[in-house]
């Protein structure tokens, strides 16, 4: 047996935690020798009583092994356990980090630099919007967007993300069998079909219900960095995320919503109480010291800067005038279609070559 197949039997055992499992190896060194080992050897290791030594004892009896890796093989799925350098680092940092993580898709190092953002299953268009917005921006200046599948802001998340042509990580509450909701099944599909991955700590046919996902929600947080909130209710399951963020030491942000808008009051209240507000991808970037190099704002750096504009880059740099201008106009005078104009000002944003101002004006930061 290998370390990783006596990990995913040791997750498997109804008993059986992070915690636990990290203070029996404390004992025992290797999760081969915590399965092979006696009741009474069990039993010395400080937390282990009497049930969880004897499920260790008669695992056997309780886990098919066997059965669990075939349909892992036949899913296409990979584990990686805390040894796996594609484990993130930030996961293993928190108190419970999962025992191990099914991976259907692909992890790579750079998912090591991974946002959360989260939000209701139930908001408006403004929250989708702006999730997608928020998430386009970050994705596409390099950073991972963990959130969790669901309806509402954390499908908004992946599909910002994806539309960047950026990595975006699913971490669900139910084993990958059992994908929720089942609407987002083709979501999930593009997602682990190279730019992503779905990710889970539960074993193939775990269904979803109220205990697993607050479990799911400590990876989410734990994963990242920081932790944006885009739009949330006052009993939002989003707040228990951060809530777990806090407890883990991640860095919490929120975008203001409309005051009169239940689905906003709990991410309004979380930047009355000291979140850091976010209307725009670089206000997080600044925070979290990753943002692209500033190109301000002497002649010279704009000069060195605008070779590297593609055509229709400059062209729409070029449509800024030298006062605030707006979209439509900066549209007509590139002679480019709006949606173009729009995805092209995103990148001169991240660039920090030109600035958003209210109204859908723009001006020339460089």
């Amino acid at each position: 047996m290998t370390p990783t197949e006596a990990c995913i039997a040791l997750n498997m055992l109804p008993t059986m935690g992070p915690v636990r499992l990290r203070k029996l190896l404390e004992v025992l060194e290797t999760p081969e020798r915590v399965l092979a080992a006696k009741r009474d050897a069990l039993r010395a290791v400080e937390g282990i009583g009497n049930d969880v030594a004897d499920q260790i004892v008669n695992w056997e009896t309780i886990v098919d092994l066997p059965a669990e890796l075939e349909r892992i093989r036949e899913f296409g799925a990979n584990i990686i356990t805390a040894e796996s350098p594609l484990y993130p680092r930030q996961l293993r940092e928190i108190h419970a980090p999962p025992i191990v993580l099914y991976v259907w898709g692909e992890l790579i190092e750079r998912d090591q630099h991974a946002i959360a953002v989260i939000g209701s299953r139930r908001t408006t268009h403004y929250g989708m919007e702006s999730a997608k917005k928020l998430s386009y921006q970050l994705a596409y200046a390099g950073l991972t967007i963990i959130s969790g599948l669901a309806r509402g802001i954390d499908t908004a998340a992946h599909q910002g993300a994806l539309a960047a042509k950026g990595r975006t990580i699913a971490v669900i509450g139910s084993g990958l069998s059992k994908l929720y909701p089942p609407e987002n099944d083709a979501l999930a599909e593009k997602i682990r079909s190279g730019n992503g991955a779905i990710v889970s700590e539960f074993s193939m046919e775990i269904e979803p219900d109220r205990q697993t996902f607050p479990m799911r929600n400590r990876i989410i947080s734990g994963w990242s960095h920081g932790l944006l909130v885009v739009e949330a209710g006052l009993n939002s399951g989003a707040l228990i995320t951060v809530a777990q963020a806090l407890e883990q030491g991640r860095s919490v942000y929120a975008v203001p919503g409309h005051i009169n808008a239940p689905s906003a009051q709990g991410s309004n209240r979380l930047i009355q109480q000291g979140a850091k507000l976010v209307m725009d991808a670089s206000d997080l970037l600044d925070d979290l010291q990753i943002l692209l190099p500033e190109t301000k704002p002497s002649p010279e750096a704009a000069v060195r800067a605008l070779p590297l504009l593609t055509d229709d880059e400059r062209r729409v740099y070029d449509a800024i005038e030298a006062t605030e201008t707006p979209i439509d106009d900066i549209a007509t005078k590139s002679e480019l279609p709006s949606g173009t104009v729009s995805s092209i000002l995103l990148r001169l944003e991240l660039k920090r070559l030109v600035k958003q101002l209210p109204g859908k004006y723009f001006v020339k930061l460089a």
